[in-house]
């Protein structure tokens, strides 16, 4: 399979992680995003994690160039055509994934598997766009996408055998651990974690315990290499109450309610470790 050609479209963060785990598998990939800056943005990105993974001992110069041989770079979705696997990586919209999706079924190999990293959105509804619903299935990579081993493979109403099949063997060839759920709201991870997160931050408004606390209290009392709050940082704040409301949407259940305190910090622009500061403050090396 190692000879295969993989396909991201979208070289955000997670599309980058995605790429590298594939570099690091040995597959040929072509990233693509939408526009020319938007594409030297994420190179500039792909490169700045290459260079910090060298840094922590992670990967040697030699292996960083071989990667780069084997990484194209394109913003025109007319690329993916020779991919045996094309994996949408865009910002958690609907309409813009299902815009994306709809062009990857026109453009791919007609037997190219055609894979969402959706976080939250149903599957089901993302398909709504294809002819062919059974070639679509949700893969959704953990961040750091390289140092993850989990993807929960989560198939659709309407996903093939084939497409399971054939995806679970992909993410075994990548050195990861496929498990696959079924089309739900917050799949498995997200409908356990976020209330996790959401107590948390709920805790913290409501002064049981200050910050390190919180987190201390997880890590040494349930054995957690990272406190909740430290985690939400990493993942994203604004994505944290972007999934919340979603699966709150899709299930009316107020536990998904995001916190006040959350939606506040995410409105002042305290998104976490991307924007510097989020519970806690970063440096610049974080």
């Amino acid at each position: 399979m190692n000879d295969k050609e993989i396909a991201v479209i979208g070289a955000g963060q997670m599309g980058n992680g995605i790429a590298i785990a594939c570099l690091q598998s040995g597959f040929g990939v072509v990233l693509v995003s939408r526009s020319e800056d938007s594409m030297k943005q994420g190179e500039a990105r792909l490169d700045e994690t290459l260079n910090k993974m060298i840094a922590r001992g992670r990967l040697t110069p030699e292996q960083k160039a071989a990667f780069l041989l084997k990484l194209k770079t394109s913003f025109r979705m007319e690329d993916i055509r020779d991919a045996a696997i094309v994996i949408e990586a865009v910002p958690e919209q609907l309409k813009l994934k299902q815009e994306v999706l709809h062009a990857m079924e026109r453009l791919a190999d007609k037997d190219a598997i055609l894979a969402t990293n959706t976080s939250s959105i149903l599957i089901s509804r993302l398909a709504f766009v294809f002819l062919d619903q059974g070639r679509l299935i949700g893969l959704h990579f953990f961040n750091p996408v390289p140092a993850m081993k989990l993807v929960e493979v989560v198939v659709g109403k309407s996903t093939s055998k084939g497409t399971i099949d054939r995806s679970m063997a992909f993410i075994a060839a990548l050195g990861k651990t496929p498990v696959k759920v079924n089309d739900a709201p917050g799949f498995v991870s997200n409908r356990i974690l976020m209330p996790l997160i959401n107590e948390a931050v709920l805790t913290l408004q409501n002064g049981v315990a200050d910050k390190d606390g919180i987190d201390t209290v997880a890590k040494l009392g349930f054995n957690h290499p990272m406190g909740p709050l430290e985690l939400a940082d990493l993942i994203g704040l604004d994505v944290c109450v972007h999934i919340m409301e979603s699966i709150h949407e899709e299930t009316m259940d107020e536990k998904f309610v995001p916190a006040r305190m959350l939606k506040e910090l995410v409105q002042a622009g305290k998104l976490g470790r991307k924007t510097g500061e989020g519970f806690y403050q970063y440096s610049a090396q974080k």
